[in-house]
Parts: structure tokens; sequence; C-alpha cells
């Protein structure tokens, strides 16, 4: 099946979104294991201050995979609905 092109957006930019969005769910899921790994028996202020931290990086990441996928449905709906 191809895809034909109502919006103005070209297949090779549609592919550069999806791939921009399967980058990011990428470095969400790092940051989700990177936080999940300082959940340690390192009951101290440091270590519970390394986890916060990881948390706000994992929640930034999130937010920059929402985004991701927000502009890939935009192309996609371009490529489908005209708009």
């Amino acid at each position: 099946m191809s895809l034909r092109f109502r919006g103005h957006i070209s297949s090779h930019d549609l592919d550069q979104l999806r791939v921009a969005y399967k980058k990011a769910v990428d470095r969400w899921v790092d940051a989700i294991r990177a936080e999940e790994a300082l959940a340690t028996r390192d009951y101290s202020e440091t270590a519970w201050e390394r986890w916060d931290d990881a948390h706000f990086r994992e929640e930034e990441s999130h937010n920059k995979a929402i985004a991701a996928r927000n502009a890939y449905e935009d192309g996609l709906r371009r490529v489908n609905f005209g708009f």
C-alpha cells in the first residue's frame, strides 16, 4: 500500500518524524531505567537526591517523547487528511 500525500509533507519528512519519535522514546526508556537503578539500599540523603534528580530527567525525557509523538501524529494527519 502506498501513501498518498494529500498534505504538504514528503515521505522523507514523515520518516524523519517517525525516527525522531522512536529515538525520543528510546531516550525516555533509558531515563526510566536509570531512575530505577538508583532505587537502591543506600538510604542516604545523597542517594535520595541522585534518585530524585533522575526522576526529573525521566520526566523531561517523557515530555520530549510526547512532543515527538505529537509532531509525528501531525505529519500523519497531513498525509491522511490534508491538514
